[in-house]
């Protein structure tokens, strides 16, 4: 495995205090690695990331929705009032309740939902944890499928072994090793190159397709309104783009009738370099926006005052993108 080169630096009055290290791929329409740094065949539990290919399954499977519930059905939401309202609509259109969801009770995601949620005296419950849209789309998925939603989540379930081909397929690569995601859903890894490739083919499929319009159309339920891969999907033309737990991220976008698959992972998990090579990758590929450029270089403060920065390191912002 090559070793995950520096890809990001926190800088305090001129002098670096922290390094966070990590691997990243760009893929094009043949499937081709035509930009990396570290490793693109280092295997990762892609996590949360690979919600926008399990929801791809299960619209192939016959799941009948669209819009803002799609867009759950992909999401690590925030947990608030709209993200909540819109697990309990696709539970009552399985003919379902909250008991059935089998996620862990959470409180929310979000910063700003957590403090109302604990400031209205609400207690932890599996409809908030920020994968319950997932479930409740898999349950769905069951019953329209006629399959036993109480073990919906056991590998050897339909729906489960379906979804598994469906990452295999997509990624073109095995699906493994097997683990246990934090929701309780099973998790399979994938190399960091067959990431960027089920993202990049997730939208020629007809299924795939849907997906990334209710995620493009609805960003706000794929994460929620403080969080920075919804600022992403609304400040970058045609991004579709997902983040997941240990600093993961997936992307997809068309760039000049080009399109591109991306894959991140930082190797110590921490969010904070994982937004900023998410936007100095686009801004590599020539997707710089003011959205962009907020997230790729962001402040560090000292008594409430700018003194330095988190920012992309010389590697990451030599990154070029080969031509054809």
């Amino acid at each position: 495995m090559t070793d995950a080169p520096v890809l990001v630096e926190v800088e305090r009055d001129g002098m670096v205090e922290s390094q966070h290290r990590g691997h990243v791929v760009v893929v094009d329409e043949s499937g081709a690695v035509v930009a990396h740094l570290g490793d693109p065949e280092s295997v990762i539990y892609p996590r949360s990331a690979v919600k926008p290919l399990q929801a791809t399954g299960m619209v192939q499977l016959g799941l009948d929705t669209d819009g803002s519930t799609l867009a759950l059905a992909a999401a690590s939401h925030s947990g608030e009032p709209f993200h909540i309202e819109g697990v309990c609509e696709l539970l009552h259109r399985a003919g379902l309740t909250q008991s059935a969801l089998q996620c862990p009770a959470d409180l929310p995601y979000g910063t700003a939902a957590r403090d109302a949620f604990l400031a209205a005296g609400s207690r932890p419950a599996p409809v908030v944890m920020n994968c319950s849209g997932k479930h409740a789309a898999m349950l769905w998925t069951c019953v329209i499928n006629g399959w036993e939603p109480q073990d919906y989540l056991q590998p050897d379930h339909p729906l489960q072994r379906y979804l598994r081909d469906t990452i295999t397929t997509l990624a073109k690569a095995p699906a493994a090793p097997t683990s246990t995601d934090g929701c309780g859903a099973p998790l399979y890894g994938l190399p960091l190159v067959g990431l960027a490739r089920a993202l990049q083919v997730m939208p020629s499929t007809p299924a795939g397709a849907r997906v990334g319009a209710a995620m493009r159309a609805y960003p706000e339920f794929v994460g929620g309104t403080d969080r920075d891969v919804t600022h992403l999907m609304r400040g970058v033309p045609g991004l579709v783009a997902k983040d997941g737990a240990e600093a993961v991220q997936a992307m997809v976008v068309d760039v000049d009738g080009r399109r591109f698959g991306i894959s991140l992972k930082i190797e110590d998990g921490a969010q904070r370099a994982r937004s900023v090579v998410a936007a100095a990758v686009l801004e590599a590929l020539g997707m710089v926006t003011a959205v962009t450029v907020e997230h790729r270089r962001q402040t560090v403060l000292g008594g409430g005052r700018p003194v330095g920065w988190i920012r992309p390191s010389a590697a990451l912002d030599g990154l070029r993108v080969a031509a054809h």
